[in-house]
C-alpha cells in the first residue's frame, strides 16, 4: 500500500511535555531474543567496500537519486571499462548482483575470477527499472536498482576475487550476493512433472496447460517441475490440495507475470522450490501481475521461492487461515512485496528476504475483514522504494518481531503501525499490537508531501484514533535521517494515538530528534537510550493547533534525550543541535527544491541531490526563471556554490542571476544583485557567490535572467554554506 498523505503545510503549536515519574509498575528485564533478519544462504558484499576503478557515490537520502535507493545509500558508478573488484567473504558457486543503468539502456558485465575473464557475462538492462506512479501524491520516478543472478560455473572460495566490468554501458553497482547453490534436487516419488503433461522446459512453447493437466492428476498430492525454464501465458485457477515442487529455484523456472490468480480455494496449497520471473516493467494497480493474486485457502504455505520482476509478489484476498510463507526471496516487484488483504487469522511470514519492492515490502491491511492473530517475524527487508518497509493497516492481535528493515525511500517509514484505511469497510487496529525485537536501519524519509520527515517507525492515527494496545519493545533505531519514532494523525485531523509503550530501544546517531510527536494521545518510554542525537530528544508539536497534547511519560531508565526542541514554527534539520556537528554541512542538499519550470526529467530535485552528474533545467525559451530550496530553518548562510555537470561535453558558460531570500517563502528581498557568473570547465564548471554578513534566510531562490550556453537556466548542484 502506498502512502496517500494530504498535501498540506505544518502550521503546529507548542504542547506540554510530561517527562516525570510515571505510575506504571517497572517491566520484568526482557527476555533473549533472536537475532533480527531473515536466515539466509547468502552473504552480501557492499559495492562500496570493494575495489576498483570506479567512482563511489553517496551517501545520499533525498528522493530520487540512485545513492538513496542504493543498499547502505552509497554505490559505485563504473564507466564502460571500469570494474569493481570483490573479496568472496565464503564458498560460493552463483552471485546475484544489483545494479542499475541509466534509463532506455542494456548492456552487460564482464565477469572476472582472480583476474580470470569468465565466458559468462551479467546481462544488465533499465527494462524493469524507472517506474513512475502519477496517481500517487509524492511520488517521482524511482526504482533505478534491478538485480541479476548468475551461475558461476565453478566454485571460489573465500578470499578469491571476483570482478565485474562495465562493457558497453554506464553500470551503477550496489551490491553482490555470494552463495554456494545446490544441485537440482530429484523428482519425489509418485509425483505427477509437467514435462509428462507436454510442458517445454526450453522456454519456447507454452506450457499453461501442461500446468493445469498436471495441476489436476496430482490433486492431492505433488506436481513436479523439473530443472528448465517454462513460460506461461495466462495465470493458473483452481488450485487447491496439491503441492507444487521445483528442483530449486536456481534450476526451475516458470516465466510468467501472472501465476496464481483465483479469488477461493479450498486451501493445503504447498508452492516451494522454483523461481517465477515476470515481465512487469510498469505499475498498473488494476492488473493482477502478481505471483499469487487472491486465496491459497486455509492450511497452505509458499516456501524456498524466487520472486522477482512482478507488480505484488503475494496480494492475498479472501481466506489464507494459516497460511506460513517463509525462507522466500522477493526481488524487484513494482508494488508490494506481500500484502495480507484482511480474512486472515494465523498467518506467518518468516525469513524472507525482500529487495527493492515498489511499495510496502510487507504489509498488512484490513479490509472488508480483520486480519487476525498474524506476524511478521524475522524478514530481511532492504530498499523498499516508495513506501515502508512494514506496514500494519489496522488488524486485530498483530506482532511485529526480529525483522531488520534499511533504507527506506520517499514515502515510507521503517515500520509504519496505523489506521489508515484507503478503502471502506475497514477494521482498525485492536486488541494488542506487538512490535518487538526490530532492528531499523537508515530508515525514514522526507514525505514529499508535507514537505516533512516521516520517523523510523511511525504510529499513524490516520483515519481515526488508535484504541489498540501498542507495545513497542526491544528496539534498535540507528542511522535514522530524521527521527526515530513518530506520533502522528497522517490526515492531519488530529486523532489520538494513545496506548503506546516504548521499552526497550536504543536510539544511535538519528538525525533529529528522539521522539516526533505530532497529534494528541500518550506514550510511556522506559529504557530508551540515545547517542549521537541531531538536534533535541523530542520535537513535540502536534497539528493541527489546538486539537490537544501529546504527553510522553518517563517510565524510568532513559537517557540521552531530555531535551526539547523549542520552536514548533521550524522542523529541525540534521544536526542542527548546538554545537553542530558538522559545520561544513551543505545546508542545501537534500532539501525541497521548486522551480518554475524544468524540462523534461531535469526536476528542481536534481539540484539539491549530492550529485553533479545530474542537472535542473528549466523550461527553454522562457527567461526570467527561479529554482527555490526551502532550508527548513532561518540560516545565517554565508556562501553559495553552484556547478554544473563536469563532463568535458559542458563547455563554458555564463549565467546572468541574482540571489533572493525570504523568512517564510513569501516576502522577498535581493541578496545578491543580478550579476554574470562564468562556469567554465577548467575551473570544475563551479561559481561561489560570497553573501553579505548579516544575512539570515530560510528560503533561498536563484533568479536567472540569461545563459550563453543554453536557452534555460541550468545548475546540476546549488549548495549552500554557514561559512
Amino acid at each position: 500500500m502506498h502512502t496517500r498523505r494530504s498535501v498540506r503545510s505544518m502550521p503546529v503549536l507548542a504542547a506540554a511535555v510530561v517527562m516525570a515519574a510515571g505510575t506504571l509498575v517497572a517491566l520484568a528485564p526482557a527476555p533473549a531474543h533472536a537475532a533480527a533478519g531473515a536466515t539466509v544462504p547468502f552473504t552480501s558484499v557492499e559495492a562500496e567496500s570493494a575495489s576498483g576503478t570506479g567512482t563511489r557515490i553517496g551517501p545520499d537520502h533525498t528522493q530520487g537519486t540512485l545513492a538513496s535507493e542504493a543498499s547502505g545509500r552509497r554505490a559505485v558508478r563504473l564507466s564502460p571499462g571500469q570494474r569493481v573488484e570483490f573479496t568472496v567473504p565464503r564458498a560460493a558457486n552463483a552471485v546475484t548482483v544489483a545494479y542499475s543503468v541509466p534509463d532506455g539502456q542494456s548492456g552487460s558485465l564482464d565477469v572476472y575470477v582472480n583476474g580470470r575473464k569468465l565466458a559468462k557475462t551479467v546481462p544488465v538492462t533499465s527494462k524493469y527499472s524507472y517506474v513512475d506512479t502519477p496517481w500517487i501524491p509524492g511520488a517521482r520516478t524511482h526504482h533505478f536498482y534491478d538485480n541479476a543472478r548468475l551461475l558461476l560455473g565453478e566454485n571460489v572460495q573465500a578470499g578469491d576475487k571476483v570482478a565485474f566490468q562495465a562493457t558497453n554501458v554506464q553500470v551503477t553497482v550496489d551490491v553482490a550476493d555470494f552463495e554456494q547453490a545446490a544441485g537440482p534436487a530429484s523428482q519425489p516419488a509418485g509425483s505427477v512433472s509437467v514435462t509428462s503433461r507436454g510442458a517445454d522446459p526450453s522456454g519456447q512453447g507454452d506450457s499453461t496447460q501442461a500446468f493445469r493437466d498436471a495441476i489436476a492428476a496430482a490433486r492431492g498430492g505433488v506436481v513436479w517441475i523439473p530443472p528448465g525454464e517454462y513460460r506461461l501465458t495466462s495465470s493458473l485457477n483452481g488450485v487447491q490440495d496439491v503441492t507444487l515442487r521445483g528442483a530449486g529455484h536456481w534450476h526451475s523456472v516458470v516465466r510468467t507475470s501472472r501465476f496464481i490468480d483465483q479469488s477461493s480455494s479450498s486451501g493445503n496449497v504447498h508452492i516451494r522450490d522454483f523461481a517465477v520471473i515476470g515481465e512487469v516493467t510498469e505499475r498498473v494497480d488494476s492488473s493482477p501481475d502478481n505471483f499469487v493474486n487472491g486465496s491459497l485457502g486455509p492450511n497452505s504455505s509458499v516456501s524456498g521461492m524466487w520472486l522477482q520482476h512482478l507488480k505484488v509478489g503475494l496480494w492475498l484476498t479472501g481466506t489464507n487461515d494459516n497460511l506460513v510463507v517463509e525462507n522466500n526471496r522477493f526481488l524487484d516487484m513494482t508494488a508490494d512485496g506481500l500484502n495480507l488483504n484482511g480474512h486472515a487469522r494465523g498467518v506467518r511470514v518468516r525469513h524472507n528476504f525482500l529487495r527493492n519492492q515498489g511499495d510496502d515490502a510487507l504489509a498488512m491491511w484490513s479490509l472488508n475483514a480483520p486480519d487476525v492473530d498474524s506476524s511478521f517475524e524475522n524478514n530481511t527487508v532492504t530498499q523498499p522504494n516508495l513506501a515502508n518497509g512494514i506496514a500494519i493497516y489496522g488488524g486485530t492481535d498483530i506482532a511485529v518481531r526480529n525483522n531488520l528493515i534499511s533504507d527506506t525511500n520517499a514515502l515510507g517509514s521503517g515500520i509504519a503501525i496505523s489506521n489508515q484505511k484507503f478503502l471502506d469497510p475497514f477494521h482498525p487496529l485492536a486488541g494488542t499490537i506487538t512490535v518487538d525485537g526490530n532492528t531499523l536501519v537508515r530508515t525514514g524519509a522526507m514525505n514529499p508531501n508535507w514537505n516533512h520527515p516521516m520517523g523510523a517507525l511511525r504510529v499513524d492515527s490516520y483515519d481515526s484514533a488508535i484504541e489498540a494496545q501498542i507495545r513497542i519493545t526491544n528496539t534498535t533505531i540507528t542511522d535514522s535521517p530524521y527521527s526515530a519514532f513518530e506520533f502522528v494523525s497522517g490526515s492531519g485531523r488530529g486523532y489520538a494515538a494513545r496506548n503506546v509503550t516504548v521499552d526497550g530501544a536504543t536510539v544511535r546517531d538519528t538525525g533529529t530528534v528522539v521522539v516526533q510527536a505530532e497529534t494528541q494521545g500518550a506514550a510511556t518510554f522506559r529504557n530508551v537510550t540515545a547517542t549521537g542525537v541531531g538536534a533535541a530528544g523530542v520535537y513535540n508539536c502536534p497539528y493541527p493547533s489546538g486539537s490537544g497534547t501529546f504527553t510522553l511519560t518517563d517510565g524510568g531508565g532513559n537517557s540521552g534525550w531530555n531535551s526539547t526542541w523549542s520552536d514548533c514554527s521550524t522542523w529541525p534539520q540534521p544536526g542542527q543541535g548546538n554545537p553542530d556537528p558538522d559545520p561544513g554541512r551543505n545546508l542545501a542538499r537534500g532539501r525541497p527544491a521548486t522551480a518554475t519550470g524544468s524540462q523534461d526529467v531535469y526536476s528542481p530535485a536534481k539540484a539539491v541531490d549530492g550529485d553533479a552528474n545530474t542537472y535542473w533545467e528549466s523550461a527553454n525559451h522562457a527567461f526570467p526563471q527561479a529554482l527555490t530550496v526551502d532550508l527548513g530553518a532561518r540560516e545565517a548562510v554565508r556562501r553559495l556554490v553552484l556547478k554544473l555537470p563536469p563532463q568535458s561535453a559542458w563547455q563554458a558558460r555564463t549565467q546572468t542571476l541574482s540571489v533572493q531570500g525570504s523568512a517564510d517563502g513569501s516576502a522577498w528581498s535581493t541578496v545578491v544583485a543580478a550579476k554574470d557568473y562564468r562556469f567554465d570547465p577548467a575551473g570544475g564548471n563551479t561559481v561561489t557567490i560570497a553573501l553579505p554578513d548579516g544575512t539570515s534566510l530560510r528560503h533561498l531562490r536563484l533568479q536567472v535572467t540569461a545563459n550563453t550556453g543554453w536557452p534555460a537556466a541550468q545548475f546540476s548542484e546549488v549548495e549552500a554554506y554557514l561559512s
